[in-house]
């Protein structure tokens, strides 16, 4: 059954409508549906698809080969074709048949790496011929620094070329929630947060088995489908990955500045400088900075931009040995039960991000909201380190947020402690919204009834 990326698949839908020469390029991690959601576009209309492999010229040649002459029934049976030029020259009268054809390219890195000059020699097809066709062409890749640089950036020869781009992310809570029905709220939560919203991942999920039950069958056991998944995909993007591995692991368990992680990993401040942006190309570390200051600012933390590798580089990693010899369930247990409200914190706040911009919900707010990002900095009565879950900023405007996954409710403290917080700031007009996995205490729900600009939204309502 299909779920979600219904905003992708109308998309292409209506593309497909135009009867006009369509250049679609999709990208995003790998496991996160790419391939899914190609094959349900193309569901019930006319198409070629090849998933290139990661081999040869002659064998994605034959591969190609293989899947456009398996439209020709009287060629279905021909070896291959002599060349890629003889290929493309084909599609061109497939293009010139004045039907309305889509060719799908998937993992298209593979391809470009087995005969570099492919984008080039695609790139005069489309000039000469495609253009002026109905022939609906995509390309789809997981190497998301190369589908980025060398087929959208503006270096490439296929710069300028694509009529739609869509980098597809992981699924969102409230979207991975579609996938996870027999669970409670909560669990699905905890779910969301170990898989990362990943599709194939979430697919893994038993309904026969408790969330926790899952989890140790998912990581915790040398056969689980997710005990070595972040050594096979670092291996799969990086050469040598192994002091990469000590950088998520250093971010992972608490190291946010340059110097912290160069320091706990043992390299040097400029190989980890490098090594950090590699990571942050593959969408695995995201780099950020207060929301009130510019992105050049010197006030850079580094934080894990997928939940999965947070799970499994607190969690898993250091303890794969144990884990091996049979054991993980006790380590589920003893380790991991007692921090995964800990490891939800920040999930949590995730998770509060996208509600805010959910249908129905982002129109209710106090004003336009454009970035939704965090904040840390200095308070000056105090002499202290401040920091704000989730703020954003416009004009004189501004909306700060506490984000509590504890299972006691929110107290008048939070609110105290939010409203000082409030104060560091100069905007003429302040709102308040706090999120709580517990709900709110009578005091703290009284105080918002007569406080206008405060919001109080609790979980449960989240999941309505």
């Amino acid at each position: 059954m299909f779920i979600g990326r219904e905003r992708e698949l109308s998309k292409l839908n209506k593309m497909y409508q135009s009867e006009l020469f369509e250049f679609a390029v999709l990208y995003g991690r790998r496991r996160v549906g790419k391939t899914t959601l190609i094959r349900e576009f193309m569901r019930d209309k006319d198409g070629i698809f090849y998933m290139s492999i990661e081999g040869t010229k002659r064998e994605n040649l034959q591969g190609l080969s293989k899947a456009v002459l398996s439209k020709n029934e009287l060629q279905q049976n021909t070896a291959q074709f002599r060349d890629f030029e003889d290929l493309l020259d084909y599609i061109d009268t497939l293009a010139k048949t004045g039907d309305r054809m889509i060719i799908a390219v998937d993992e298209y890195p593979y391809l470009a790496a087995s005969y570099p000059s492919i984008s080039s020699m695609i790139q005069s097809h489309i000039d000469n011929c495609w253009k002026d066709s109905k022939l609906f062409f995509i390309l789809c890749g997981s190497s998301m620094s190369f589908m980025e640089e060398q087929v959208l950036g503006y270096k490439s020869p296929l710069y300028g070329r694509r009529t739609a781009q869509f980098k597809i992310h992981p699924f969102t809570f409230f979207e991975t929630r579609k996938m996870l029905a027999d669970f409670s709220e909560e669990e699905q939560a905890i779910l969301y947060g170990a898989t990362g919203g990943i599709p194939e991942y979430l697919s893994r999920v038993s309904v026969k088995k408790s969330v926790h039950e899952n989890l140790i069958q998912l990581f915790f056991e040398e056969s689980g489908r997710l005990f070595e998944e972040p050594i096979n995909l670092m291996k799969q993007e990086l050469k040598e990955p192994m002091s990469y591995h000590s950088i998520i692991s250093a971010i992972a368990s608490g190291a946010s500045k340059v110097n912290e992680i160069a320091t706990k990993t043992g390299l040097e401040t400029s190989g980890c400088s490098n090594q950090l942006s590699s990571l942050i190309a593959l969408g695995i570390v995201c780099k950020e900075t207060p929301i009130t200051e510019s992105e050049s600012s010197r006030k850079t933390l580094y934080r894990l931009a997928d939940s999965m590798y947070v799970f499994w580089y607190r969690f898993v990693r250091p303890n794969i040995s144990s884990i091996s010899r049979g054991v993980g369930e006790q380590i589920y247990s003893s380790l991991v039960l007692p921090q995964l409200n800990d490891f939800m914190g920040e999930v949590f706040e995730e998770i509060c991000q996208q509600y805010l911009f959910l249908p129905g919900i982002y129109e209710t707010l106090p004003f336009f909201v454009g970035k939704v990002g965090y904040w840390w900095g200095n308070n000056p009565k105090k002499k202290c380190q401040e920091e704000i879950d989730l703020m954003s900023v416009y004009e004189d405007k501004v909306l700060i947020g506490e984000c509590k996954w504890k299972n006691e409710k929110v107290g008048m403290s939070v609110i105290e402690k939010l409203l000082e917080r409030g104060e560091l700031f100069p905007y003429k007009e302040k709102n308040y919204i706090i999120f709580s996995k517990s709900g709110f205490s009578e005091e703290v729900m009284e105080y918002a009834r007569v406080n206008e600009n405060i919001r109080l939204v609790d979980f449960e309502k989240m999941c309505e």
